[in-house]
């Protein structure tokens, strides 16, 4: 775990944290479709959410990614779903860190290790600098998982959460 310092200056100063450059426009639309098309095989919600970076006072005070990735869960009402099946991506970009929160719903179907391989494979492909690669995998993988778990079966099901990626 980084110290607060480490973290302080990775939030100042880190280079993988220029949001539009390495998240476009057309790639967010890509993403979107992808969240999209994949939402139609399972009662699943996806969300995805990039954030460049915290405020200074926030990680002075401990704040981590882990707790702001839930923090996001919340204020997306990614919880908010019908089958309590409902899953944030979170990217924190200055400190390199790649979340998933999972519902009630899943978290009590999927180990924290599946969460934590796609979180992996995802950052691998950001740190090449393949940044659609990752975020277009990671979303992929998701969907496999909410699949083998919440499978739709075929039925028609309203889209609950919005698709498109939150950048905040």
């Amino acid at each position: 775990m980084p110290s607060r310092t480490q973290r302080i200056m990775a939030n100042l100063f880190e280079g993988w944290f220029q949001l539009h450059r390495r998240f476009p426009a057309e790639l967010l639309d890509d993403m979107t479709a992808a969240i999209a098309d994949g939402e139609r095989v399972h009662l699943g919600e996806v969300r995805f959410a990039i954030e460049s970076r915290l405020p200074l006072p926030v990680v002075w005070a401990g704040l981590d990614a882990s707790t702001r990735a839930r923090q996001v869960f919340g204020q997306l009402a990614v919880w908010d779903t019908e089958h309590n099946c409902g899953v944030l991506i979170y990217v924190l970009m200055s400190e390199h860190r790649i979340e998933i929160v999972a519902d009630r719903g899943i978290a009590r179907r999927v180990p924290q290790e599946e969460w934590g391989a796609i979180c992996a494979g995802m950052r691998e492909n950001f740190a090449a600098g393949q940044w659609r690669a990752g975020a277009l995998h990671g979303i992929t993988q998701v969907h496999a998982l909410l699949a083998k778990h919440f499978p739709s079966h075929g039925r028609a099901r309203p889209d609950e959460l919005p698709d498109r990626p939150v950048l905040l």
